[in-house]
């Protein structure tokens, strides 16, 4: 296997990249400029496999309707088996256009217009997007700030909860917290659902990109018993979100053949590129490409966590999972209209802002550790500059 060279600079920009592309629109920081780490893709190339995946394709040249399934649900059983210690049957598997149609599918096969449907905030803002999109309510429960931590609070959910709340989105790993959550949390936020009447849907995208010393446990091995509906895709992990293509995976019977119903009303189908790669992807090259991304991550984390936290007033979340940092700036007494121009117009940064993560967010900014170390200096030496009246 050839070594990845995630230091590599690849030049984004005009290429159709929304994070590059579209950064000078949304922030007003152009990419001549600027440094993009908001969207939540990575500027690296996905392993050789994948690649060579797509180039097979190409070279036949023939691009007709995709057919048998069974070596793309055998890659997905390996993988989570092997990475993840769960088994998963054929039949479960649903592939939908990404997990945010994913989601969307779930809203749709499992509310109904005016229910509510449970958020733990401050929490990727697509959840929000599409509930709010299908006439659904959002009930947003917000997560504890404990010693810079988020931490779970059930007691003061139970009492936000009325009975219009029909369905439970769980980000796990969190997004944009970084949190890796306990079997403890998992083994509550079951009971919770429970207790509730909830379908619990676990959204659990970022399982693999979990920094050294954390274990992510499936939602599927903390609750075996409850009716539940998993989400996973190599989207994050590969660095292939332009596919499209993710999974939604449903042990239960009955949510399976309510699910499989929405599916065929709306006619959705697989995208044929988006199942190659993600084949390819869920092998032994893949998971040690894997690896060696995590660690490159870690590092990446490690410098920005230094950088940041030695600025006064600013403090970097713990980063347990994912590649997203989740930055506090509520010590510099900064309002947040100053501090986020100081990001964006002196130090020329596209972050995401806090509060399109619902309640919680309003004084954090979102940013991107998936891209070459370089770069991910460059974004501290300039925040300390746009904060160094502060030091």
């Amino acid at each position: 296997m050839t070594k990845p060279d995630f230091d590599e600079i690849i030049d984004r920009v005009g290429t159709h990249s929304m994070k590059w592309d579209g950064m000078e629109e949304r922030y007003g920081v152009p990419p001549e400029e600027g440094i993009s780490m908001w969207v939540a893709d990575m500027d690296f190339r996905p392993p050789a496999c994948v690649q060579s995946a797509l180039e097979k394709m190409l070279a036949h040249g023939v691009y007709g309707y995709w057919g048998d399934e069974r070596e793309y649900h055998d890659a997905i059983r390996w993988w989570m088996r092997e990475r993840h210690g769960w088994e998963v049957e054929p039949d479960w598997i649903f592939t939908t256009h990404g997990l945010v149609n994913g989601t969307a599918l779930c809203v749709d096969a499992f509310t109904a217009p005016g229910d509510a449907v449970v958020l733990m905030t401050p929490v990727y803002h697509a959840f929000a997007r599409v509930i709010k999109a299908a006439g659904r309510e959002v009930r947003e429960c917000p997560l504890a700030l404990k010693e810079g931590r988020y931490e779970m609070d059930f007691d003061a959910w139970d009492a936000l909860m009325t009975g219009a709340e029909k369905m439970l989105i769980l980000c796990s790993p969190h997004n944009p917290g970084g949190r890796v959550w306990s079997r403890a949390e998992l083994e509550a936020t079951a009971a919770f659902a429970k207790r509730h009447g909830l379908v619990l849907v676990s959204d659990e995208i970022h399982h693999d990109l979990v920094m050294p010393g954390q274990q992510h446990i499936p939602m599927a091995l903390a609750a075996p018993e409850l009716p539940l509906v998993m989400m996973s895709a190599t989207t994050k992990s590969f660095n292939i979100a332009g596919t499209h293509t993710g999974n939604v995976i449903i042990a239960d019977p009955e949510l399976r053949v309510r699910f499989a119903g929405r599916m065929a009303a709306l006619g959705i189908g697989p995208n044929s590129f988006g199942i190659a790669m993600a084949t390819a992807a869920y092998s032994p090259e893949g998971a040690a490409w894997v690896d060696g991304l995590v660690a490159y991550l870690d590092a990446n984390r490690k410098l920005f966590d230094a950088g940041v936290n030695a600025i006064p007033g600013l403090r970097s979340m713990p980063l347990e999972a994912t590649y997203l940092a989740w930055v506090d700036f509520s010590g510099t007494g900064m309002g947040r209209e100053e501090f986020t121009a100081r990001v964006e117009k002196e130090a020329k940064i596209a972050a995401n802002h806090g509060p399109t993560f619902g309640a919680g967010g309003e004084s954090f900014l979102r940013f991107n550790l998936a891209t070459p170390r370089a770069r991910v200096a460059e974004a501290v030496e300039r925040l300390q500059k746009a904060f160094a009246d502060l030091q």
